[in-house]
């Protein structure tokens, strides 16, 4: 076990470069993590079996045993475990080593999935990678949700992105993406960071960002819905739409310069489109009382 800066990073392979990074954000997740690590697992072997790739758990200092599920899921793909310091949080945080890790190892491509997803399939590590190998920066994904899920999404997220910057990206907080070696070194030199950014305005921060430097953006349809631990907006959502508003906010600051001169939007790319959906995203259930 190593130390920098109070950060902690298990390398029990001694893993120097990948040419493809799979991290797995985390909180508390030891009885979600062991799924979407063994399946990415499988998508890295099935898929890019001549590629060296390495899955690595960014996770906030869990106490429930996230670190020893993680390490003692059976992979063939090597493991790398990197916490925040003790006593700090927050998912940008866990991204922000993410980036550092994948400039050190020298990635070539980067793909984040959620610690809770239960719907991950293998094709998933293909879809959301393939095109960082090819001509793109940056992948967010496309898939089906429940009309209830994904409130902050459909109601703020896309639309004003889409206003704002003029592309069409209909999950900028999804989750789940993809992005290049060369942009985890562009995120690492932005100027703008802040607690908000390090909770949950990363995701939204990423994709303005991938957009707003030019980068070449598009969107992966990942076939099957997204399936993880739904969030009822009425009673989990007050901390996030904060998070998240406010980051939207202090980029417009940043970036007026653009958004003043666009008038239009246009689609971006979409990769993987056609596969068809087979299942439904299952119901959410909503508070509605405690919603108003």
């Amino acid at each position: 076990m190593a130390e920098k800066n109070n950060i902690i990073v298990e390398n029990p392979k001694h893993i120097t470069e990948a040419e493809i990074v799979v991290g797995i954000p985390s909180y508390n997740e030891s009885d979600s993590i062991a799924y979407p690590t063994d399946v990415a697992s499988r998508g890295l072997q099935q898929f890019f079996p001549d590629l060296n790739s390495v899955i690595i758990n960014v996770d906030n200092h869990s106490t429930d045993g996230t670190k020893e599920v993680f390490f003692n899921t059976p992979t063939k793909t090597p493991k790398i475990y990197i916490s925040t310091a003790p006593g700090v949080k927050g998912k940008g945080n866990n991204f922000k080593n993410l980036f550092e890790a994948a400039v050190e190892l020298n990635a070539k491509a980067v793909v984040v999935v959620d610690a809770d997803l239960k719907s991950i399939t293998t094709g998933w590590i293909k879809y959301l990678a393939e095109p960082l190998l090819g001509r793109f920066d940056y992948v967010a994904p496309i898939y089906a949700r429940h009309k209830y899920d994904g409130s902050i999404t459909n109601h703020i997220a896309y639309p004003m992105l889409r206003a704002l910057y003029g592309l069409r990206v209909r999950q900028p907080i999804g989750g789940d993406f993809g992005f290049s070696g060369k942009l985890a070194r562009a995120f690492l030199s932005e100027k703008l960071w802040n607690d908000k950014i390090a909770h949950f305005g990363i995701d939204i921060w990423m994709t303005t960002i991938a957009i707003s430097r030019r980068f070449n953006v598009c969107q992966a349809f990942l076939g099957s819905p997204k399936i993880h631990n739904p969030k009822d907006p009425a009673k989990d959502l007050g901390p996030m739409f904060v998070q998240v508003v406010s980051t939207l906010f202090d980029l417009m600051i940043e970036f007026e310069y653009l958004w003043k001169d666009t008038y239009e939007s246009r689609p971006s790319n979409i990769y993987g489109f056609g596969l068809g959906i087979e299942e439904k995203p299952p119901a959410v259930d909503v508070d509605t009382e405690l919603l108003f």
